[in-house]
């Protein structure tokens, strides 16, 4: 942690600060996750309810089935 002469803690808002001036690279190309973001929306904006409800029942029998 750094510290201040004396060996005094910084302030938390001090050292969040200096941390949020970095953000953190998860390897993930942003361009991609928006366009991702934008498809998905369109999707479900395309599916009735009744083929949501069908993704849905199915999703969740694959979750809880023990494969």
């Amino acid at each position: 942690m750094p510290r201040k002469p004396k060996d005094q803690k910084l302030p938390a808002e001090v050292i969040a600060a200096v941390v949020a001036d970095f953000p953190v690279d998860d390897g993930k190309n942003r361009a991609a996750q928006w366009l991702g973001q934008r498809g998905g929306k369109a999707r479900a904006k395309a599916l009735s309810p009744e083929r949501r409800k069908e993704i849905a029942k199915k999703a969740a029998k694959r979750r809880w089935s023990s494969a």
